[in-house]
């Protein structure tokens, strides 16, 4: 297949350091709410370098976009993408991704790993699929929540978020390990959807499995 060249159209921050990349869509090219793709960028010494981002737009808009973590402390991509805006072109790969909705179930996502949920959620919004959904989504403070207002409104009383560094009264810090999902799940033969960093999610997969849900209901990036 060949690698498609889009270009940027838009380039803004969401927080202090997730940065909202707007893209042109190549005719044909199509994802499932969820998948992901490898990204380049269009630059000398830049185009070999690539990284796995989400989609977060809905399928059936005519351009892409991707919520991207900036990581500033280390020259890599993300850095580099800190720094590019409207006008530079990115290298588009195959299309991948094992999250798919498979039916209602607990969503929880560490950070940066909301984003292939975002594309799920404003898909099952706007079908009004998402009732009976719930997300327990994780994050070191409260600036660092990605899309707060947008999954606030679509999940309602459905949208927990939890703080592990927060000293913000109202808020206790916490993470979410075996302990918090005894007390804040009551049926763990639904559907699980995990996606964060690879400890969190192998944290969270081993503790939902030994308290009762199966291979075939956690689903996660293998």
């Amino acid at each position: 297949m060949e690698t498609p060249i889009v270009k940027i159209l838009k380039a803004f921050y969401i927080t202090h350091d997730v940065k909202c990349f707007v893209t042109e869509r190549p005719a044909g090219y199509d994802f499932s709410p969820g998948q992901a793709t490898d990204v380049s960028i269009n630059l000398p010494e830049w185009e070999d370098k690539l990284r796995p981002f989400t989609f977060t737009n809905l399928r059936e808009q005519n351009y892409l976009e991707f919520m991207i973590k900036i990581y500033k402390d280390h020259e890599g991509v993300t850095n580099k993408l800190g720094s590019v805006n409207a006008g530079t072109e990115l290298i588009l790969h195959d299309v991948f991704g094992a999250i798919q909705y498979k039916g209602r179930g607990t969503f929880i996502a560490g950070g940066a790993g909301i984003t292939p949920f975002i594309s799920i959620f404003r898909d099952l919004y706007k079908k009004q699929y998402l009732v009976g959904n719930k997300l327990i989504y994780s994050n070191k403070t409260s600036e660092d929540v990605i899309m707060a207002e947008e999954l606030q409104k679509m999940l309602k009383k459905d949208f927990l978020k939890v703080y592990t560094r927060e000293n913000v009264i109202g808020f206790q810090e916490k993470r979410i390990d075996r302990n918090f999902l005894i007390d804040n799940i009551s049926d763990f033969s639904q559907n699980f959807y995990v996606c964060g960093p690879t400890d969190f999610v192998k944290n969270i997969t081993n503790n939902l499995l030994d308290l009762g849900a199966t291979a075939s209901t956690v689903i996660f990036e293998k």
